[in-house]
């Protein structure tokens, strides 16, 4: 398994050694969110590299929780236990498709 820890360190170091931004933080979610964009608009033309559009997503927001001080693979752990505890209602939308809405508990609010 990769340590998302040294991968955080890596993109950072990667950012400062080429001189990208380093302080506009507000920046690098727009970054993060076009590189998304750019990922669905491929997917959505059946083109090929939406693969590199995601790593592009990740890098950004590698990046940006190194900047923040996150351990994001800490956070994406805790996370993914919370969900597996999570219950959800499946209901349909006026479309038709299949929506699942959270139910609030007392352990998660």
């Amino acid at each position: 398994m990769i340590d998302l820890k040294v991968l955080q360190k890596e993109v950072m170091r990667n950012k400062v050694e080429k001189g990208f931004n380093l302080t506009n933080t507000a920046l690098e979610f727009c970054r993060a969110h076009e590189e998304l964009s750019e990922a669905f608009s491929k997917h959505n033309k059946n083109q090929p590299g939406v693969a590199e559009e995601f790593a592009d997503v990740m890098i950004f927001i590698l990046g940006m929780c190194e900047d923040m001080g996150f351990d994001l693979e800490k956070e994406l752990l805790r996370k993914i236990e919370i969900n597996k505890n999570r219950k959800y209602k499946k209901t349909k939308s006026p479309e038709g498709n299949d929506v699942f809405i959270r139910i609030k508990t007392d352990e998660d609010p």
